[in-house]
């Protein structure tokens, strides 16, 4: 298979997938690890797709694409995971928090679990399955109820009249993309719904997101830059978006990769 061809095909499960893994092009064309990394390469030089740990997903377009949470699972899981300790390290003890659907946010319910006497209010059934332990009498968990969509979020009616009578002192929000000027954004229409009921429902926001998220526009905005406390991302996000980011008055912390021991990263607001 000719180069144009094989760059054909990444591009093609790009758009139906939302992103691509390199061990799966690698079993499906029959080709070397090398060649296919050397694609990716070649694409994202044209500015077609955007490198990430393992893989490319969509660049800087507006999309309605809602990408499957197995294949948004597989996308820089390394920066996933560093985020999450980071993001679950702002959690105290004894206190409310909410948590979105998404990878990243899913990726912190992990990160929770140690942390004693938490009150869980989420609209996925993923981060509920995360965090269930029948054997601890220190917890509350509150799933919402609603409709499921793709991203395996609980939305719509049912889930924003539980969120409206709900208050949270922390939210762990998980995010399709964001934009200094669309600002927080998802492809789907009840999803961003409940995330601005989520949001309304919690004292302190906190996003998390890593670096490929930044210039990604979804269909429906959740909430502008103003309307967040803390971004919790990863050092890979360049300089002219912290910059954007920190004149919002974002309190930004760049995660620390789990073999460095020097403090994070945080520009306060």
């Amino acid at each position: 298979m000719l180069a144009r061809q094989r760059q054909e095909h990444i591009l093609r499960k790009i758009a139906e997938d939302g992103g691509v893994r390199v061990s799966h092009i690698v079993a499906e064309l029959g080709v070397s690890d090398m060649t296919i990394r050397r694609d990716i390469e070649a694409l994202a030089e044209r500015g077609l797709v955007a490198k990430v740990h393992g893989g490319a997903i969509p660049v800087g377009e507006r999309t309605i694409d809602e990408p499957g949470f197995h294949i948004r699972s597989e996308m820089n899981p390394d920066h996933k995971s560093d985020i999450a300790r980071t993001a679950a390290s702002l959690i105290k003890a004894g206190s409310s928090v909410a948590v979105s659907a998404g990878t990243t946010a899913y990726a912190v319910a992990v990160a929770l679990r140690p942390i004693k006497r938490l009150t869980v209010v989420t609209n996925s059934p993923r981060v509920e399955q995360a965090l269930y332990d029948p054997s601890r009498d220190d917890q509350l968990l509150v799933l919402t109820g609603g409709v499921r969509t793709p991203s395996d979020a609980l939305a719509g009616p049912v889930a924003n009249a539980m969120l409206a009578t709900t208050h949270v002192d922390s939210l762990i929000l998980g995010v399709h993309g964001i934009d200094l000027n669309a600002g927080l954004t998802t492809p789907n229409l009840q999803e961003a719904q409940t995330n601005r009921a989520l949001i309304r429902s919690a004292k302190h926001v906190i996003v998390v997101a890593d670096h490929t998220k930044w210039g990604v526009v979804g269909l429906s905005t959740i909430a502008t830059l103003d309307d967040i406390d803390t971004l919790v991302t990863d050092a890979n996000l360049d300089e002219e978006a912290r910059r954007e980011i920190t004149r919002h008055g974002v309190n930004l912390i760049i995660a620390q990769t789990d073999d460095v021991d020097s403090p994070l990263v945080s520009l306060a607001r």
